[in-house]
């Protein structure tokens, strides 16, 4: 297991190194053992592992040649200095699969930080401005308390863009964002996104054709295909997978910061696995559960 962190990590480091190394960002002033690259080459590493704490990790590089390159709280510090980094990245490797699809999916997904009873009396998240509440998730039929998580992916599950929302936020509200990030394409979505008006906008705006399933009392009902029903379950799938494999329904993190470096370091996991998957080692990429070593 050892063997394999470290082999993974550098496979992770060379690709992001050949990709990703004209991202700037800042440098401090003394050289570190470890650079901006290689911590994100290792978050990613860790996140790809199923290392869901800094504790996993730091007992896995034990005897490895990165034992003694960084210490843990100073991995943490740097890793939640770095998420906007990180996030360059992503958006980086996303791009490379941009002429795969002109078709998205957009969905939301629960980010519960603390069981129902626990709420009221829970400070995780509560010093800032944009603070947890509670929701409902129709998904699971159920009431949680924290954010929600906005996703738009692609038709092969590459996460295009996304952003977080405190839980009772409705869904709808996150189209105002989507007409900035997209342009000309296909979009499709659930119910939670039915708004002619919202549609109107989006087409006007930046040509971007949203379909939803219409509601069974609606008037003036058009066609949802099975086509589209089926592509829709894609982002479905794409959330089963962070929640399965990258844990993120689990939440360890304690503010605001801490949970968005969570957040972005697991999709850009993801998008690193499949990257490597397409263009490196030539096979499904969405088939994250291989070893890449």
């Amino acid at each position: 297991m050892m063997n394999n962190l470290v082999q993974n990590y550098k496979i992770i480091l060379e690709k992001l190194t050949e990709n990703c190394s004209n991202i700037e960002y800042f440098s401090q002033i003394r050289k570190p053992k470890l650079s901006n690259l290689e911590i994100v080459a290792l978050n990613i590493t860790a996140e790809y592992m199923s290392y869901n704490s800094e504790l996993q990790l730091f007992i896995a590089i034990k005897g490895t040649e990165l034992e003694n390159k960084i210490e843990r709280s100073v991995y943490n510090k740097r890793r939640r200095k770095l998420v906007g980094y990180t996030e360059k990245i992503r958006q980086s490797l996303s791009q490379k699969f941009a002429h795969l699809s002109n078709l998205f999916i957009v969905d939301s997904a629960p980010l519960q930080i603390c069981k129902n009873s626990r709420a009221k009396r829970s400070n995780i998240c509560a010093t800032y401005e944009t603070q947890p509440a509670f929701g409902y998730c129709a998904a699971q039929h159920a009431h949680y308390f924290g954010y929600k998580l906005h996703l738009v992916c692609d038709q092969n599950a590459i996460v295009h863009s996304f952003d977080l929302a405190p839980a009772n936020i409705h869904d709808i509200n996150y189209l105002k964002d989507i007409k900035y990030n997209l342009k000309n394409c296909e979009l499709i979505g659930d119910r939670a996104y039915i708004s002619a008006d919202y549609q109107t906008d989006l087409f006007h705006s930046s040509r971007i054709k949203l379909s939803v399933p219409m509601r069974s009392n609606a008037i003036n009902q058009t066609e949802f295909s099975p086509v589209k029903r089926r592509k829709r379950k894609r982002i479905e799938t794409l959330i089963s997978q962070l929640n399965g494999q990258f844990a993120m329904n689990i939440n360890l993190a304690k503010t605001l910061q801490g949970l968005i470096t969570r957040i972005s370091s697991k999709i850009t996991a993801l998008t690193m696995i499949q990257f490597l998957n397409l263009f490196v080692f030539n096979r499904n990429l969405n088939n994250i559960k291989i070893n890449i070593s």
